[in-house]
């Protein structure tokens, strides 16, 4: 069995716009695909606004600098992330396909292999 890291990114102002009935039913729709997920899912979380994001860089010295915000500047952020166990890819699309930010118009889906190290 292979893992897969499930990436959701989306608009986060549209996000933050969200009403209560369109806030309840993303979470259903992730309730829904948990329940179809199974055991496939290892882990996942929904991730804080990026006005909590704190991110690192080296300078050309090798001073650590510590910047708030993340490192793009973009309307798609991540959101949130689900670690999956899959047989293949296919398998994983097939999971994935299942979550709400697949079929809003300002998200989406990004699927990447896990590369484990002994």
């Amino acid at each position: 069995m292979a893992k897969y890291l499930v990436l959701i990114y989306g608009d986060e102002q549209k996000w933050d716009a969200r009403t209560a009935e369109e806030e309840q039913a993303n979470t259903e729709g992730h309730e829904a695909f948990r329940a179809a997920a199974g055991a496939s899912v290892l882990g996942g979380h929904e991730l804080e606004s990026t006005t909590a994001t704190t991110s690192l860089r080296a300078d050309a010295t090798g001073r650590l600098m510590v910047i708030d915000g993340p490192f793009a500047e973009t309307k798609e952020v991540l959101g949130g992330y689900y670690v999956l166990e899959a047989s293949d890819l296919d398998q994983a699309i097939s999971l994935a396909g299942k979550l709400p930010e697949v079929h809003a118009g300002h998200s989406g889906v990004e699927i990447r292999p896990i590369r484990e190290h002994d």
